[in-house]
């Protein structure tokens, strides 16, 4: 069997990884000159950013492939520090403990009475969204100063336009919480169990693909857009659903057996145009946030994660990462503009974006800054909002899976989750037709 790769983001590399260690061939073709898709990192004024994720947990999976690669001298941890929402004209501390539930600013005594009445409600209901869900469940109070920022303001989206089914119920799922949050998590808890390390490296998260690149320099082929992808049928003739696949580049065409696809969902779509034409034109609905990311450097010498601001605040920023205290950023601080209640904002110039990201920085933190560099991301995170039940009509070809962060979780852990299980799939399948091959001789 060999395996075609479509994107060398940490999707897509990590599965080559996993394939090749299992021994099963593959190739990566990569449109861009470095690897990473969003996961990048730029040093300015001596500086390290991060124009993407800004940080990862040390997951089992993640420390493997650390080790994996080499990176281990390179790695730095950090604890849980806090972390802070903007609300009513103060940054107010995020509880993470029963005795910080009880003492937080952020709600007053009838929300934290009311959120204790959790374990008496429902489960999610069918097309409930992630703030109707969390208000039935916690009480408005919560839902709107509490759960509702956090989450929401991660995807830049507002949770009362995000379906539970498409976003809350997946984070939940994967957290193993079943029936009461506040149950699951007590027994967490009283179990021990903690939460891996928040981790990044000395020069910035693309350490992490660019490493994975160089661990297969041979077969990960960047600067190699994919053209087209089709059957490989005699003369241009419709192929079978058994046949390979040709994969055209500007290198010329490479045929395999298997293919992968772990591009954004426009980027898919016009790969599988030809080959599953309905299913391509339900991923072009499919929304995501833009994003305007901003650096800036401050000598504020905040101690926490970083904030995020409640969505009924008047001010433009989402959210600002302390890379500063989180990480020993020499002074990083990062904020992001932009999302569903503003997307027109990153087609804003370079100035106009620094000065609102200073301006407000200042206004909510009493701290002086100056920017650093802005970064857009123009398809930012995936919305999980209505559009996403565009999905159900998506049905790829046989031979052909879609791991991307719009079919499974989005963040670090779960692109490797899911780049190790399509691997182990993959690599079953080989060893049940060597299996065949072998019965039939």
């Amino acid at each position: 069997m060999s395996v075609g790769i479509v994107g060398g983001g940490v999707t897509g590399l990590a599965t080559h990884h996993y394939l090749r260690e299992a021994g099963v061939e593959s190739v990566v073709f990569e449109a861009d000159g470095e690897p990473g898709g969003v996961i990048r990192s730029r040093t300015v004024e001596g500086r390290v950013l991060d124009l993407g994720p800004q940080r990862t947990r040390l997951t089992p999976s993640i420390r493997e492939l650390i080790e994996a690669v080499g990176l281990d001298s390179e790695l730095r941890e950090a604890d849980d520090p806090p972390l802070y929402v903007y609300h009513h004209g103060k940054l107010r501390r995020v509880p993470q403990t029963p005795r910080e539930a009880v003492t937080t600013d952020l709600l007053s005594w009838r929300g934290k009475l009311r959120a204790l009445a959790e374990p008496l409600t429902d489960s999610a209901e069918e097309g409930e969204t992630v703030e109707e869900y969390l208000t039935r469940k916690f009480g408005s109070e919560v839902a709107r100063y509490y759960f509702g920022p956090l989450y929401g303001g991660i995807y830049g989206s507002h949770p009362g336009e995000m379906p539970v089914e498409r976003s809350l119920a997946k984070a939940l799922a994967g957290a193993g919480i079943e029936g009461s949050v506040l149950i699951s998590v007590a027994r967490k808890v009283l179990a021990g169990r903690e939460a891996p390390p928040i981790v990044s490296f000395d020069d910035g998260l693309q350490r992490l693909p660019e490493a994975l690149a160089e661990a297969h320099a041979e077969t990960v082929r960047l600067e190699t857009p994919v053209r087209e992808v089709r059957r490989d049928g005699p003369d241009g003739e419709r192929a079978g659903e058994d046949s390979q696949f040709v994969v055209e580049t500007p290198d010329g065409e490479t045929v395999v057996d298997e293919l992968v696809v772990t591009t954004p969902a426009d980027v898919t779509a016009d790969l599988l145009a030809a080959l599953a034409p309905e299913s391509a034109a339900a991923l072009r609905e499919l929304n995501y946030n833009p994003q305007a990311v901003v650096h800036l450097h401050s000598d504020a010498d905040l101690t926490g994660a970083g904030y995020q601001v409640q969505y009924d605040e008047a001010f433009r920023t989402l959210g600002v990462t302390w890379n500063a205290g989180l990480l020993d950023r020499d002074g990083v601080y990062t904020c992001y503009l932009g999302g569903a209640r503003n997307p027109g904002l990153v087609d804003r110039s370079d100035d106009r974006l620094a000065s609102v990201a200073v301006a407000e920085f200042e206004e909510i933190t009493g701290a002086s800054a100056r920017p650093l560099s802005v970064h857009r991301l123009r398809r930012g995170m995936p919305a999980y909002d209505r559009s996403w039940s565009a999905l159900d009509r998506v049905s790829t070809p046989e031979g052909v899976r879609l791991a991307t962060n719009y079919t499974a979780r989005a963040g670090i852990p779960g692109r490797i989750r899911e780049a190790k299980r399509v691997a182990g799939e993959l690599a079953d399948r080989r060893g049940k037709s060597t299996e065949a091959s072998t019965a039939t001789v």
